[in-house]
């Protein structure tokens, strides 16, 4: 099974979506001129929007939320295992997807806007609901609803917890060891398994407030704890971060692990971690209230930012400059190009990251990792959960009745304890076909609606126009050619009656 699951992976991963990831970023980049630069400002200001209602959640609760979803195992585990495979120059290409990948996310999460829909009180969109309205390719969209189902009720929410459990084994040990029908599973990671089921539970059947409201509060906190260690781990580096950073950018082109593994492990890991062009983004910033698309796509532009600029450097700079890492080679397999640590540690976990709190912090910093693991990844397991629904609500219209989205919160919860007891390679390949998939679909989606309607840019330039002019910002669609944007049409015919 597992190399059959393997095999798919490799498929799924190849380079031809390697380089469409990067290719879909410089394209999107190009056409913005650059808006995530050139509206880095009003990125900030934006955050803090105060539009919100009964319907719809503010920027920064869809910023909160779609940050769980993006800041999580990739930014710890994810960040160490790109070291570990594709070396200190794997950083370099996850910044770079980062960067192209900003305006990616502003491109899908600014159609998520144009062509959401209020269903059932609450503002619903992502890819499949644009890919049906914008592209009219109904084949598509419930093609899309049933990878993103599939992957973020299956195949990735296990990942997240796998790594829970695997920081809870590093801080606690394993407790006494219980005989399951998974095998025998420390006490100690079964306790951890069964305070993230209840609070699991109690949340995602309380709906989006009840995940914005609990992800708004925890993401903030527990990032900024986490950058704030990182910036105590630099200080006390100083003197070597110079040359962290020259090996970082030179291995990028002359890679230890090799120059396809750091180009490989980068870009999978920065598009695992910052989740731009993967189509999961779009689902939480559509539930957003604000006054014109355009502006929560600049938000969410800026979500990807935080998530690798800040938290994966984080991570990279503290594994780097206290050198608790290993790097193995393609060929042969298993071979250490670089061994700082013990060759039992697993690469692909957290276990770098928490050994290079400890060096510097003691316990408390391999403590740290384990409560922060297990907060990014609780929320992310949230975000998961919150796209599955959304995405089981457009298939809803095809395939009636309430009984898929009862399935799919056993399912998630039946994956995060599968993934908590089981083994990290086997985990992680599972999650990155999830992810893969949705991007495949997600990727040529938006380079075919900017084809076939360019909405995204013609959103940019209404929004620059106004903010020339001043005065309050509208949306209409109409005015400028965009069609089956109805939520923002019956919007903008209430304001006008109302305003007669």
């Amino acid at each position: 099974m597992e190399a059959f699951v393997s095999a798919v992976n490799d498929v799924v991963w190849s380079n031809a979506l390697i380089y469409l990831c990067l290719g879909a970023g410089l394209f999107y980049s190009v056409l913005t001129r650059f808006a995530q630069v050139r509206h880095f400002k009003e990125m900030c200001k934006l955050l803090f929007s105060p539009n919100t209602s009964e319907k719809g959640i503010s920027s920064f609760q869809a910023l909160a939320v779609s940050l769980s979803g993006r800041v999580g195992v990739g930014n710890i585990a994810g960040v160490a295992a790109a070291i570990g495979f594709g070396g200190p120059g794997a950083i370099f290409w996850m910044w770079v997807v980062a960067f192209l990948g900003a305006s990616t996310a502003y491109a899908e999460s600014t159609l998520g806007q144009i062509y959401k829909e209020e269903e059932n009180g609450q503002y619903r969109g992502g890819p499949a609901f644009y890919f049906d309205r914008c592209l009219k390719q109904k084949w598509l969209a419930i093609l899309f609803a049933i990878s993103a189902v599939v992957a973020c009720g299956v195949f990735l929410p296990g990942v997240q917890a796998n790594a829970v459990g695997n920081a809870f084994t590093q801080v606690f040990g394993d407790g006494t060891m219980v005989s399951t029908s998974f095998g025998d599973v420390g006490s100690f990671k079964l306790v951890a398994l069964a305070i993230i089921l209840i609070v699991l539970a109690f949340i995602i059947f309380g709906g989006i407030k009840r995940i914005a409201n609990f992800t708004q509060i925890v993401v903030p906190f527990m990032a900024l704890g986490y950058i704030v260690l990182a910036l105590i781990v630099v200080f006390l580096h100083i003197d070597r971060v110079p040359d962290i950073f020259a090996m970082i950018i030179s291995d990028a082109f002359t890679a230890q692990a090799g120059f396809g593994a750091a180009i490989g492990w980068g870009v999978k890991r920065g598009i695992y971690s910052n989740e731009a062009g993967q189509g999961t983004g779009p689902h939480a910033a559509s539930a957003a209230e604000v006054d014109h698309p355009a502006q929560q796509g600049l938000v969410q532009a800026f979500s990807v930012y935080v998530d690798t600029i800040f938290v994966c450097t984080a991570t990279a700079l503290m594994i780097l400059l206290t050198q608790q890492y290993n790097i193995v080679g393609e060929l042969p397999a298993g071979q250490f190009i670089v061994q700082n640590v013990d060759a039992a540690t697993e690469v692909g976990s957290a276990a770098f990251t928490q050994m290079a709190l400890f060096s510097v912090f003691g316990g408390f910093g391999e403590a740290f990792v384990g409560i922060a693991l297990f907060f990014f990844a609780f929320t992310t397991i949230l975000a998961y959960y919150f796209i599955a629904e959304t995405n089981i609500a457009y298939l809803n219209r095809y395939f009636k009745g309430s009984i898929p989205l009862v399935i799919v919160k056993f399912v998630i919860m039946f994956m995060v304890a599968y993934g908590m007891v089981n083994s990290s390679g086997y985990i992680w390949t599972i999650g990155d076909i999830g992810v893969g998939l949705m991007a495949w679909i997600n990727i040529l989606g938006i380079l075919a609606i900017f084809f076939v309607a360019k909405p995204a840019l013609l959103c940019l330039s209404d929004y620059e126009d106004q903010k020339k002019k001043g005065g309050k910002i509208t949306f209409d669609p109409v005015k400028l050619g965009i069609k089956n944007a109805t939520f923002w049409e019956k919007r903008l015919e209430k304001q006008s009656k109302d305003t007669e």
